[in-house]
């Protein structure tokens, strides 16, 4: 049934994006948001199109129909009408507005702000994953659905995640490009529950009774394998960084003298520098490392190509070889062990938060974090290595477990 100017009017958005049909391909979508578009469908070389004929009630039901009227003369003279809209644009605009063009010109802008590694992250996705499809389209144009489709050719691989953030991604360039002027909406807002949700997430295994972690420390001080990979082991227990901040340390970022190692912004997940503090034990673990790795610029250099650093999955195989299955214990693991027993012990919560990293979201408080925490770090950090050590000198039966204490 053709759409009439009250049934317009009368159609309330709902959950999902919606469509009234008119005639001959013309019909109106409407955003969960109330916004109303009018869009023609039509076929050009065997390959479906959409063409944007502007907002209701800024373009009448007459108007669109009359616009959809001058499209199809235009596809009966063999001509696409998409594409003559293009050829039409001023050339100071040709290009510029196009969804690559408009998503590569956001990245620039944003990702000195970020990590590289994330930055070169977010262009790759876009680039194998949107940009084939809806690259070369004005952004103006995409619709909610065709965002969906080519979302969805990615998820209906088994990358849900990656569907998901490019879903972000997405929504980001999109109000990039209406708030300079290229675009009126942002189709990614309609998608909202379209995506399926992300799987509940799962703690990480993690070693957290006192006697596991005793045998834990002794399977590391016995480890047979690469002597390069149990000193990486031993630093990971020693200083709970993460895998990445860890693995990729260089001999110009530790100062063994002052015991203190300096994790360069660049590399840290919240992007600040991060100081930590090396315990006797650490300093130790560095010195008899520095003879075999300190020529060369990786403190924990790859196996076989020492102009890389150390692989993390060189590190979680090493703890599979000690029998320590994925319910049990993974690399992210000593994060949550150190966490679990230093809080068990009675350590500040601040403290421990600091060393592990967790920027105060008070950019003030994190100042005052980074300067005023740096001794009472210090000295955690090296009460948190002698506790290590009594803990891997238990007896298998755990005689003589240390009592908990409280550190004001």
């Amino acid at each position: 049934m053709a759409l009439t100017d009250v049934k317009i009017r009368a159609a309330r958005p709902k959950e999902k994006p919606r469509k009234l049909f008119d005639a001959h391909g013309l019909y109106l979508l409407i955003t969960p948001q109330g916004a109303r578009y009018w869009r023609l469908k039509y076929y050009f070389q065997h390959k479906e199109k959409l063409l944007a004929l502007g907002t209701f009630p800024d373009v009448s039901l007459k108007q669109a129909r009359d616009g959809a009227a001058a499209a199809r003369v235009k596809l009966s003279q063999g001509i696409d009408p998409m594409a003559e809209r293009r050829a039409a644009r001023s050339p100071a605009t040709v290009g510029t507005d196009t969804f690559e063009a408009v998503a590569r010109e956001w990245h620039s802008k944003h990702a000195p702000n970020w990590i590289p590694k994330h930055a070169a992250d977010v262009l790759y996705r876009l680039e194998k994953n949107i940009f084939p499809w809806l690259g070369a389209r004005p952004i103006a144009e995409i619709g909610a659905p065709e965002l969906l489709s080519a979302l969805r050719r990615v998820e209906e691989r088994g990358a849900g995640g990656v569907a998901r953030r490019l879903l972000q991604y997405s929504g980001r360039v999109c109000r990039f490009a209406v708030a300079t002027g290229r675009a009126q909406y942002d189709p990614a807002a309609a998608l909202r529950g379209a995506l399926a949700p992300a799987p509940r997430v799962q703690h990480r295994a993690a070693v957290t009774e006192p006697r596991e972690v005793g045998a834990l420390m002794r399977a590391i001080n016995g480890y047979k394998g690469g002597f390069v990979t149990r000193c990486a082991l031993k630093l990971t227990a020693l200083t709970f960084l993460r895998s990445g901040e860890l693995r990729r340390a260089e001999w110009g970022e530790i100062d063994l003298d002052s015991a203190t190692w300096r994790v360069p912004a660049a590399r840290m997940k919240m992007r600040a520098e991060h100081i930590v503090p090396l315990s006797k034990q650490a300093v130790a673990v560095l010195r008899e490392l520095q003879p075999l790795t300190g020529h060369g610029k990786f403190v924990f250099p790859g196996v076989g190509n020492p102009n890389r650093p150390l692989s993390d999955g060189a590190v979680l195989m090493a703890l599979r070889r000690m029998d320590y299955g994925p319910a049990e214990m993974c690399v992210h693991g000593f994060r949550g062990m150190a966490s679990t027993l230093l809080h068990e012990l009675g350590y500040n919560s601040d403290h421990i938060e600091r060393q592990l990293a967790h920027v105060q979201s008070n950019a003030v408080r994190a100042a005052y974090d980074r300067s005023q925490f740096l001794d009472a770090r210090r000295a955690m950090m090296q009460k948190w290595a002698d506790h290590l050590d009594r803990l891997a000198s238990l007896n298998n039966d755990g005689a003589g477990v240390a009592s908990a204490h409280v550190i004001v």
